[in-house]
Parts: C-alpha cells; sequence; structure tokens
C-alpha cells in the first residue's frame, strides 16, 4: 500500500444538530430534513440516499415542521414565519409573518392548493398557494391553547387538529367543529395536560393521534367516538406517519423507538374485521424520535440523536440485497475540512465560525504502525467569528495558507493570512467586486492567484487576487443552461482547468487561460460525490454517488482507457455494496500511478498499475497479502488497496513532505455530548 507518515487529527470538534421535521416528496423522491439550527438538507432517495443540496440555517430561523407542494418546499417555526425555499439558489425565496405567535405545524392538501398551519394563539390559518408566494385566505373557528398538529383529510375538506387535552376536527366548508376528549395519563401524570404531539387523518375519516401520555388512539371521525387505545410507552408519542395505501402507520417516541402499525385482520378467521394492530418495534434511535416518513419500502426516523436512519421494509423486497440493508446517515456529504497542503495547515468550517489550526510536528521513526512522540503539538491559531445572522455555507484555504475566504447567503469574506513562527496576522481585504455577494462553493488556484466562486445557474465567478487588490476578472457559465447550484469544484495544479459538478449531474470543464468552457463531461445518471485533476496527466478523476469510478482525459475530451477497462470489467460487489459516498479524492505526485479516495469508514487507494479485481477476488487483502511471502504476492495484488484502520472519517489530505492528514470524528465522541436520554435500556430489562 506504501508507507505515509499519518496525523491523525481528532480535534475538529464537528457536532451536527438534532433532526427537528422531515417531508418526503413522493414525485421526485427527495427528503427535506429540518434542524435545529435551522438548516434544510435534501436527500436524492432515487439516488444512493445523496445529500444533494444544504440551505443553511440562520440564527432566528427555527424550524418546526416542512411541507412540500409540488416541487416547492416550505417550512414553518417557532419565529411566527411561514418561509419558502428556493432551491436553485439554495437561500430563502421569502418568509411571511402569520400573527398568530409561534408556528408549530404546517400541511397542505392533497390537490396543493392550500397550507394550513397551527398557531400558538389558537388559529388554524389556511394560505392559498399561488403560482410564485402564497396568500391568506382565512381564519377557521378560534380555539383556546395553542394547535400543536394538523392533518387533511384526502378530500380537502377537512382538518384535525391535536391540541391540549382534545383533537378539534375543523369542517373547512360548513365551518363547524366536532371535539374529540382525548384521556390523560395513568397515576399520578392525570394531573397534566395531554398534549396531541401528532394526528393524521385518513380517507375513511379514521383519526390516529399520538400523544404525551404515551398513547397511540384510533378514533371514528365519522361519530367522534374513541375505537381503540395502544399503550406504547411510559414516556411521549411524537411523531406520527402514514403510508401512502394508508395500511401501515408508524409511530416515534422519545425512547427512541419507532413502532409500526399495519391495518389487518386480528386472526386468518376473522378477513372481513380488519383494526390496527401493532407489529413490528425498531431500536435505531438512543434519544428522542421527533421526525418519521414512510416512504414506499422503508421507514426514515430522525431526531435528537442527529442521524438519518433509512429503515427498510424487508417484505417490499423479494431478496436481501443491497437496497435492504439498513443505512444511518451520520455524516454531511461534503468537505468541512480545507487543507494548506504547501503550509501543513487545517480549515475547520463550523455554521457559527472557523477555526484554523497548526499541525503537530513528530522528530521520530519507527515501524509501520508505531506511534511516533510529538516535538510540537498541532496548535489553534485562529478563531474567526462570522459577521451577522446568516451560517456559514462554505469556506476555502489556499494551499500557500496566504488565503481565507469563507460566504454566507448574504456575503463573501476574503482574508489575507501571514504566518511568523507562532505568530499569525489576518486582514480582511476591504472592497471586494459587487457582483461577488455570495457564493455556493469556493476554492483557490493552486498558485493562491485566483479564487473561483460558484455562483448562481451554475456559473463560476473568477476573481484575480493580489497583495494590493482584489479583482473581478470573468465569469464561466455553462452552456447546458442548467439552474441547479454547483456542489463541487476542483482546479489543476498547472492552473489552467477548473472543473464544477452540480445538482443536474452535469460536470463542466473551463479553460481558466481562455476563460471559456473547454468541455462538458458525457452526464451519468447518479450525482458526482467526489472528483479531482491529476497533477500530472490532468486526467479528471470522479466518482458518484452509486460508488462507480470514471476517469476523463480533459486533453483528448473523452474517457481514458483504463476508465473503459474498469466500466467493462465492472467494480467489485463489496466495492458497490459500501453505504457511504466517497467524499474527496486526491493524488500522490510522488507516485503518478495512485489515485486517493475515502468515505466515512476506509481509506483506499487505487494503484492504475496492477489489475483490476473480479468479482472472485479477495477484494479487502491487505492483511491476507502481509502474510504471504514475497514469490506468493504479486499473484494476490490488485489495482484497490484499502484500509480501515481509521474510522469515522471527515477528511484524508496528503501533504506536499508526503505526509497524510486524517481527520476523524468518531461517532463516540459525538454521542458523548447529546443530553441524556429520557431512558436508558439496562442489560436484560
Amino acid at each position: 500500500m506504501g508507507e505515509f507518515k499519518v496525523h491523525r487529527v481528532r480535534f475538529f470538534d464537528y457536532m451536527p444538530t438534532a433532526i427537528r421535521a422531515m417531508a418526503f416528496n413522493a414525485h421526485t423522491e427527495r427528503l427535506a430534513l429540518g434542524r435545529m439550527d435551522g438548516s434544510v438538507e435534501i436527500f436524492n432517495f432515487a439516488d444512493h440516499y445523496f445529500q444533494e443540496k444544504v440551505i443553511p440555517g440562520k440564527d432566528s430561523r427555527s424550524i418546526e415542521a416542512l411541507c412540500w407542494v409540488g416541487g416547492r418546499l416550505f417550512s414553518a417555526g417557532l419565529n411566527g414565519e411561514i418561509t419558502e425555499y428556493d432551491l436553485e439558489n439554495l437561500r430563502p425565496k421569502y418568509s411571511l409573518e402569520a400573527y398568530g405567535g409561534p408556528i408549530w405545524t404546517i400541511t397542505s392538501n392533497s390537490q396543493g392548493a392550500h397550507l394550513a398551519i397551527g398557531c400558538e394563539d389558537g388559529t388554524v390559518k389556511l394560505f392559498e398557494v399561488l403560482e410564485e408566494s402564497i396568500q391568506f385566505e382565512r381564519n377557521l373557528d378560534r380555539q383556546k391553547g395553542r394547535i400543536i398538529s394538523l392533518s387533511w383529510h384526502p378530500s380537502g375538506t377537512q382538518i384535525a387538529a391535536g391540541m391540549m387535552d382534545m383533537i378539534r376536527v375543523f369542517d373547512a366548508v360548513s365551518m363547524l367543529t366536532t371535539v374529540l376528549l382525548v384521556d390523560r395519563g395513568f397515576g399520578g401524570s392525570k394531573s397534566r395536560e395531554t398534549v396531541v404531539w401528532s394526528v393524521v387523518f385518513l380517507s375513511d375519516c379514521t383519526i390516529i393521534s399520538g400523544d404525551s401520555a404515551g398513547k397511540v388512539q384510533v378514533w371514528d371521525g365519522h361519530t367522534g367516538t374513541l375505537v381503540k387505545t395502544h399503550l406504547v410507552t411510559k414516556w411521549d408519542v411524537l411523531a406520527l406517519s402514514v403510508s401512502k395505501d394508508e395500511s401501515s402507520v408508524v409511530v416515534g417516541t422519545s425512547e427512541g423507538t419507532v413502532i409500526q402499525f399495519q391495518f389487518i385482520a386480528p386472526t386468518l378467521q376473522q378477513q372481513q374485521d380488519k383494526e390496527w394492530v401493532r407489529t413490528r418495534t425498531f431500536k435505531n434511535h438512543t434519544h428522542d424520535v421527533r421526525a418519521l416518513a414512510e416512504i414506499e419500502t422503508a421507514i426514515v426516523s430522525g431526531g435528537m440523536d442527529t442521524q438519518l436512519v433509512v429503515r427498510p421494509l424487508l417484505e417490499k423486497f423479494d431478496e436481501r440485497s443491497h437496497a435492504s440493508a439498513l443505512r444511518k446517515i451520520q455524516f454531511p456529504h461534503r468537505n468541512l475540512v480545507f487543507c494548506a497542503k504547501k503550509a501543513g495547515l487545517l480549515l475547520f468550517q463550523f455554521p457559527g465560525q472557523l477555526e484554523l489550526w497548526r499541525l503537530g510536528e513528530s522528530d521520530g521513526h519507527g515501524k509501520p504502525g508505531d506511534s511516533l512522540p510529538l516535538k510540537r503539538k498541532p496548535e489553534k491559531l485562529l478563531h474567526l467569528k462570522r459577521k451577522g445572522e446568516d451560517h456559514i455555507c462554505c469556506s476555502a484555504l489556499s494551499s500557500c495558507g496566504g488565503w481565507l475566504a469563507y460566504s454566507t447567503m448574504s456575503s463573501v469574506r476574503l482574508y489575507r493570512l501571514q504566518t511568523d513562527n507562532n505568530d499569525i496576522s489576518i486582514t480582511k481585504v476591504p472592497k471586494l467586486p459587487k457582483i461577488l455577494r455570495s457564493a455556493h462553493q469556493l476554492c483557490f488556484s493552486s498558485d493562491s492567484s485566483k479564487l473561483f466562486a460558484a455562483s448562481s445557474q451554475s456559473s463560476v465567478l473568477v476573481i484575480a487576487l493580489s497583495q494590493s487588490e482584489c479583482k473581478y476578472v470573468h465569469t464561466l457559465k455553462p452552456k447546458s443552461g442548467s439552474r441547479q447550484p454547483i456542489h463541487l469544484m476542483t482546479n489543476s495544479v498547472d492552473g489552467k482547468w477548473l472543473a464544477t459538478a452540480n445538482s443536474d449531474c452535469e460536470i463542466h470543464v473551463y479553460n481558466v487561460q481562455k476563460l471559456k468552457l473547454h468541455c462538458i463531461v458525457p452526464v451519468y445518471g447518479s450525482c458526482p460525490s467526489a472528483m479531482g485533476i491529476h497533477p500530472t496527466t490532468n486526467n479528471l478523476t470522479m466518482v458518484h454517488a452509486d460508488q462507480q469510478i470514471f476517469e476523463y482525459s480533459i486533453v483528448e475530451k473523452q474517457y481514458t482507457d483504463w476508465s473503459r477497462k474498469l466500466q467493462k470489467q465492472g467494480l467489485h460487489n463489496l466495492w458497490l455494496d459500501r453505504d457511504t459516498p466517497v467524499t474527496h479524492v486526491t493524488f500522490n505526485p510522488k507516485n503518478p500511478e495512485q489515485i486517493l479516495l475515502h468515505d466515512m469508514h476506509m481509506f483506499c487507494i487505487i494503484d492504475q498499475s496492477l489489475p483490476l479485481p473480479d468479482q472472485k477476488t479477495q477484494f479487502y487483502n491487505q492483511m491476507t497479502l502481509r502474510s504471504l511471502s514475497e514469490q506468493e504476492r504479486p499473484s494476490h495484488l490488485h489495482a484497490f488497496k484499502i484500509c480501515k484502520t481509521f474510522q469515522d472519517l471527515l477528511s484524508v489530505s496528503l501533504l506536499d513532505d508526503q505526509s497524510l492528514v486524517m481527520v476523524e470524528r468518531p461517532l463516540l465522541a459525538i454521542t458523548s455530548q447529546l443530553p441524556a436520554p429520557v431512558r436508558q435500556k439496562k442489560f436484560a430489562t
């Protein structure tokens, strides 16, 4: 595999925030996820659950609920505003004050013509969905006490509202209301109000509710009578979600369990008498399950423990496969760590600040696997807080360590860094070109003479940098006319080429010297998750969300022979079955045959001089090779050399001194910072 000196970095205190809400769009197969910090993430479930877009949060924005209307996404929160998002420019399109105090819930009718929101002041407000905005229509009968949860009847004429100790059913046509009284808990909890956290309204007028007394209750909406009560937990039932065919309901509780109820006959003899029966319990979370979505083949859940869990329903699959495996998405599918390869500096991106660190140094030499003593410890050089309320959406550090830039939704800031032994000075570049308002991605050229900023409609702004000034040069625009945001950007070491990738799966290569589009890589159906340009051959290596690898010759405008051979033979099944995307590609200048890449669980070196592994080959063969003699090894060698020594990887970089920087974030370090769960399972209980 080759010997490298490795910096194991564990001082990046990356901490994701809790999942607060989610909404699934069955037509586009996109899941929208809202977090406690006000950020929104869009996952493409048709493309291996890839996180294709992130809309950064804002200090004053809270997300209590999310809702799709066609391809449009709305949120509501405790700041009392309804927000529609611009999914092309990754920002709020507009926010509308509802004038009802904090908003607890938002939902749309099945026709997509109206939104209903539940407010703190006891009103259910209806908004008409217009082509470019929404417009307030009317209030339904005002109630005493806040409206916690809402669900439309599929016909769009009735709305069920969960409140304190009751459910109210509003008829949007006749304006009449029906009251369903919810029992309080048992014993000491009888004195406490019961909060109806979630309701679902089914086609046959059945209402299902989940409340703070741990009950799931089934109601007859025609008569307003309670049909059945299921006591599922001593704690709260926080979320409900119903399947498209209304044959299954899933329940999320505050002790981290997800429970499935199915509308089935209790016995084989009573096929006509169907009822809601508790069938399965899943325990994949440690804390509150705050958000749920039951999609066609899986249950998707998230909550306080920050991870998104996709639990496949095995009866929906004919045989065990990659698609039927449990998935946990813990890390973002994008880079939050940037490395100055020449200077040995690391930049860590947080929503509210940036941290610049200098790597440590060792003075020893040892055998493979030895931990070397440090003669200089890693040192935090800079803690840079962002200005304003908007969270940082992207940042960049030049390879020489002399420039630093970051962008929020409202502005881009550029800084000049000067390091002198242990001292560092930072100077803000005062006058940036007016065209440089915000960016989806930033990157510096390898000689630090240019800054590339991904702007709207897949275009890239080229900014020339010098000691004295910062000047706008040109806008590189794709001919495809795509309006989707750029999520990947990389440039060549010789400064000639720049490659960008957007959410339409398009990869454009620009000639930076001539300032024009050079070529478009043939569009592949899966989104690129990582790419890099080789320092000597200028070949572009791309890895996609479905784990496929392509190598494209920029000069010849065609796939390389190695890439064609790889596609013809096919990748090993164990490579394709991995469940986290490759998020970084780099190269070893000392060995041009080597491509270095990583995902969350493994680090891999692809050696193009060695034969490709076929399906019969032992894929993870590094330990086996060590046990073989020198004569036997060549027959067992293949191109994919995989190391699983380092786990929970956020970033891997190769410095100019041939040392590897592995930025690890052990999941135990994240869970140890979470608040205590309401109930901890003890052995044999």
